[in-house]
């Protein structure tokens, strides 16, 4: 049996071919994020490892979030005299780090990053722990002069003598580089300034005296963990965040985390879709192979194999396809790794591929999904090759099963289905989000079960309908080809539910990123009422000199702040929530559209008030009057009177809960180190918004950060936003539309080789070659457009419950992007005829004597 097995593989190697570049293309996905994130994390291991000090006394900070203020927390300058007087420290150093800053030249084109890393000024001080080494010029020796990181100034083409403009909370100045330094461990894409420890301390945090952290070396033979506990002894608890080199390792590898998750998730989701669609053409192949060795595995049975012995050949088939598409798909997924590591080169993340890590998981998990999936893919083929009678070997017969009646199908869809819509159903009518959230996946997962077992049930109703012109249209070749597509429905539907899965992704995706986009247009037009917005290209906030400059423009009429900064508010039911507040000046209701349930703008943003959305204060028992006790960064901390409450939709996100402002009084006095984040700005009488806009955009060319926007404007780049998230989706679909087409071409491909003597029998009555080619791109057709049909229903049912749960955060809007729909199912058809290409031109090339004869 095996020495059979073994030949039964080998004969069939071409027609498996692509049922392997599925196993393939999903287990590079796997290998390749696995290995790209585990030489990412070595490397930046070693990195913090040889970088952090022994222990690092920094300010601390209780409250997190993405939205920033712009204030930088700081220690006194003196504590690095304090801490070197403990017992075990061998020398400290008080450092100046400050990430809130931009670099330009002399044309006013910023210097830094374009990738979403960020700008970082330093103090200088050498150590053998230092990234980096001074390689040209010399160190800075006054307020005029700066260090440049050798990456920055070889992209930014910025030279020794050059003078730079350093755009940072206390105001701008200009500095010439002196020299440049050159990474001595991996760039991580950062734009490094560096500057001498005094014009660090007054031009980046506004003082001497004060410094962003200190960095303490210990004795030899003291341990990080006891230094710790003595410099906590002596500075006290509760004051200061102290952390070891390994602690502030871990620390800094967990915000790179974030950043190694997102391209872990979107490649294991390409391998997750890889692997569903996968499955789908997997379970075909070997199901055809298996209908059409049915003489075959008959004569097995005569000669002695019993059905176990049939069903561990087909299993075993399985395995080696499995095994031989893991190999490949490991050697690819290397290659992969190695072209995102080149890929992060271009991002200015400077890994080597010579230090690619491939860890003993990286193997494992590669052979777990390529064979697990294939051998449990190809476990319903082995039953019905078991289930194949001796008597078979007598008769020219597919096996049993094929024509076998669709009821049990029709029960378990049915029973699934109706567990699915009821999940939907709750989805649509639940009132909090999580639990809406988790019903719609369960409705997503068992609809799509469903609609996959079910999928064959649909076959003759659906493609009749689809395939109905076709008679009219190509005559008898077009009656044979809507024929051919009816034949066997399971395999039809198996052919297409790969195609279906994709579909319906990307149709539910299309509902929702089109709902949300049209209820941020809602919300912008509804709360939007200042002529233009001034703010940062990625919403940091900016230095108080842009607000000065805004403000003196030509035209410039009512300019109104806003601020954010991290609070933490007790509500009346004792719960403590952690969120992001704002801060206006007064006169908002001139440049925003707010709607409130009690009070008004007047009273939200007079001092000592607060307001918030009117659903979170029912949900936390807060009532008009109520003192709210709320905490600021650094300690600070007063009570607030609930003095109006919004009833406006806001869609909830960054972090940011409860719909919390209030007057700029408050966080000037709370947070009086913070920065402006937006600027709203009216025209004055008699300035036409255009000439503002001329004006405005002049005065800021100076600070390349900032950008003007208008309500247009703020529209696209939502719209922008969310079509991120649309054409990772369209990605997605690229993919299984490749090994959908697989799946249609290898279905076809099998069914010519199925249907040869029947072939020749047509083209022995006279059928042309081209009426065969024909034939074979009309049923491969129909039964794409079937899987279009399928998967866009299947999605737009998903995108109107995703909608609903969208709408209990505040995006109401419905939108059916009925222009997608209809280019979906159009390119369903283009893919049709692209998968018929190759087998229609087979078909077309046998020889018709020889295909009669055939057995």
């Amino acid at each position: 049996m095996l020495k059979a097995t073994l030949r039964s593989f080998l004969a069939h190697k071409g027609r498996l071919l692509l049922s392997a570049l599925a196993v393939v293309l999903s287990v590079a996905f796997v290998a390749g994020s696995l290995i790209f994130s585990d030489t990412v994390t070595r490397t930046f291991d070693r990195l913090f490892a040889s970088t952090s000090a022994d222990v690092t006394v920094s300010p601390r900070e209780d409250l997190e979030s993405r939205i920033p203020s712009g204030a930088t927390p700081t220690v006194p300058a003196s504590l690095a005299d304090r801490v070197a007087e403990v017992d075990g420290v061998a020398s400290t150093h008080g450092d100046v780090s400050v990430q809130n800053i931009t670099v330009v030249d002399s044309e006013n084109e910023s210097v830094g990053p374009t990738t979403g890393a960020p700008t970082i000024a330093n103090d200088w001080f050498v150590n053998d722990r230092s990234p980096v080494k001074l390689t040209s010029g010399h160190a800075p020796r006054g307020p005029k002069e700066a260090l440049l990181d050798a990456d920055t100034a070889q992209n930014k083409d910025v030279q020794i003598g050059d003078t730079l403009t350093v755009l940072a909370r206390p105001g701008s100045f200009k500095v010439r580089v002196v020299g440049i330094a050159t990474f001595t461990t991996t760039n991580p894409g950062a734009a490094l300034l560096y500057l001498d420890t005094r014009t660090a301390q007054s031009e980046l945090l506004g003082r001497t005296g004060v410094v962003t952290s200190v960095s303490v070396i210990a004795s030899p033979g003291v341990g990080d963990a006891a230094l710790k506990q003595r410099i906590a002894a002596e500075l006290g608890t509760g004051t200061y965040e102290l952390q070891t080199a390994d602690e502030e390792a871990e620390s800094a590898a967990a915000r790179l985390g974030d950043f190694l998750d997102v391209i872990k998730y979107v490649m294991l989701g390409f391998a997750g879709i890889a692997v569903l669609v996968g499955v789908f053409l997997i379970v075909n192949t070997l199901s055809m192979l298996v209908a059409q060795r049915t003489r075959e595995l008959g004569l097995l049975r005569a000669l002695g194999a019993d059905r176990r012995q049939v069903r561990r050949s087909v299993l075993t088939e399985a395995a080696l396809l499995g095994l031989a598409g893991s190999t490949l798909g490991l050697a690819a997924g290397i290659g992969l790794a190695a072209g995102l590591i080149e890929l992060m080169g271009v991002f200015g993340m400077n890994l080597k591929s010579t230090e690619m890590v491939i860890g003993w998981a990286t193997p494992v998990s590669a052979y777990a999904v390529g064979v697990g999936v294939t051998f449990l893919a190809a476990y319903l083929p082995a039953r019905r090759a078991a289930g194949v009678s001796p008597m078979a070997a007598l008769a020219d017969a597919e096996i049993a099963g094929v024509g076998r009646p669709l009821r049990t199908r029709a029960i378990v869809g049915t029973v699934v289905g109706v567990a699915g819509a009821a999940a939907l159903v709750g989805c649509v009518t639940a009132t909090r989000t999580s639990s809406a959230a988790s019903l719609l996946a369960l409705g997503v997962v068992l609809t799509l079960v469903a609609t996959v077992i079910a999928g064959p049930l649909l076959v003759r109703p659906v493609i009749r309908v689809l395939g109905a012109a076709f008679p009219a249209l190509f005559g008898s070749v077009g009656r044979m080809s809507q024929r051919n597509a009816l034949r066997n429905p399971r395999r039809t539907g198996a052919t297409a539910a790969a195609l279906m899965v994709g579909l319906a992704l990307v149709g539910g995706m299309s509902v929702a990123s089109a709902s949300m986009s049209k209820s941020f247009d809602q919300q912008i037009d509804n709360t939007l009422g200042a002529d233009f917005v001034v703010q940062n290209s990625n919403f940091l906030p900016f230095p108080q000199e842009i607000t000065e400059k805004v403000r003196a423009t030509d035209g410039a009429g009512l300019v109104v702040r806003q601020r954010f900064t991290p609070v933490a508010v007790r509500l009346p039911d004792g719960e403590r929530v952690e969120t992001t507040a704002a801060a206006y000046e007064s006169r908002l209701d001139d440049v925003a559209h707010v709607s409130y349930a009690r009070g008004d703008t007047a009273a939200a943003l007079a001092e000592g008030h607060l307001a918030m959305d009117a659903g979170f204060a029912k949900d936390h028992g807060v009532r008009i009057g109520s003192r709210i006790p709320v905490e600021f960064p650094g300690g600070r901390g007063t009570e607030l009177q609930a003095a109006a409450f919004t009833d406006q939709d806001s869609a909830e996100g960054f972090g940011v809960r409860g719909g919390l402002y209030f007057g700029f009084a408050t966080i000037q006095k709370y947070v009086p180190d913070g920065q402006d984040s937006a600027l709203y700005v009216n025209a004055a009488a008699g300035t036409d918004a255009d000439e503002l806009r001329s004006g405005l955009e002049k005065t800021l060319d100076p600070y390349p950060q900032v950008q003007v926007r208008d309500l247009a404007d703020y529209k696209k780049l939502i719209h922008d936003q969310i079509a991120v998230l649309l054409y990772l989706v369209y990605a997605l679909l690229g993919l299984a539309i490749v090994i959908a087409v697989l799946g249609v071409v290898n279905t076809l491909a099998l069914s010519v080789v199925e249907r040869t003597r029947e072939i020749g029998l047509l083209r022995a009555i006279g059928l042309a070659r081209r009426q065969l080619r024909r034939m074979i791109r009309l049923e491969s057709v129909v039964i794409a457009v079937f899987g279009a049909v399928l998967g866009l229903a299947l999605g737009l049912l998903w995108g109107l419950c995703v909608q609903q749960v969208l709408a209990l955060q505040g995006m109401t809007a419905l939108a059916i992007p009925w222009t997608t729909i209809v280019a979906v199912v159009v390119g369903s058809a283009v893919v049709g005829i692209v998968a018929a290409l190759l087998p229609a031109l087979r078909a077309s090339r046998m020889n018709v004597l020889a295909a009669i004869a055939h057995e």
